[in-house]
């Protein structure tokens, strides 16, 4: 790795992973990811949009059990990168590290197969609670119908794919997601997934104020 400034941000970053207790594991995991990410970084301006470029060009062709893993160290590496003290202190200091960041793995499916018969699929009371309140906040902003069909499915989806989530998996509903989103073939698609998502987790999470949230955002980063 010859580049300074990426040179210098990862030896920072696995500095402070082993600081705060990361074995040999996680080094090295993350080791593997930096060889793979780091080329797609050299030469571009430190910010933000050149970042998630960077990310996405990367895990494009990566298969989709190592998107979940690999972003979640891609996150943690941004303000390493970047230089940003405050967020490495607040990872440092709040949040910490995730060493080894995915225990858990939703089953693998057939996307298409999903898709077709996600609207025969039973939910429990549960789960039906979050997709019909998603469904009223969306028939409030006055969407077309064929919008609520769409951003209903892809919710619907998400729902099936955290079934079987231990519920001591701390960051479950990312997982899923991480793990969903390469299924989809075409970025547009993927990207209108990486909306709803973002929707129905206020809805999914409880929140009071996830009506405010809803048709107000066209674009989300996989990060």
């Amino acid at each position: 790795m010859e580049n300074t400034r990426e040179s210098d941000a990862v030896a920072a970053y696995l500095k402070l992973l082993r600081s705060k207790g990361g074995d040999d594991a996680s080094v090295r995991q993350r080791d593997v990811f930096f060889e793979q990410f780091i080329p797609f970084l050299v030469g571009k301006s430190c910010d933000g949009y050149e970042y998630r470029m960077a990310v996405e060009t990367l895990m494009e062709n990566q298969a989709a059990s190592f998107w979940p893993p690999n972003l979640v160290i891609a996150r943690e590496f941004f303000p390493f990168w970047i230089g940003d003290f405050k967020a490495i202190s607040h990872l440092t200091s709040e949040i910490g590290f995730d060493f080894h960041p995915v225990d858990w793995m939703p089953l693998e499916v057939s996307l298409s197969e999903m898709w077709t018969n996600i609207d025969q699929e039973k939910f429990s009371t549960a789960e039906s609670w979050a997709i019909k309140a998603y469904e009223k906040a969306l028939d409030r902003e006055h969407a077309p119908l064929e919008v609520i069909d769409v951003r209903l499915k892809f919710a619907k989806i998400l729902v099936v794919r955290l079934r079987d989530a231990p519920v001591t998996q701390k960051n479950a509903f990312r997982i899923a997601v991480d793990a969903t989103v390469p299924l989809f073939e075409l970025k547009k698609t993927r990207q209108l997934f990486l909306v709803v998502v973002r929707e129905f987790y206020n809805f999914w999470s409880g929140n009071p104020d996830a009506q405010e949230h809803v048709l107000k955002v066209s674009k989300v980063s996989i990060l």
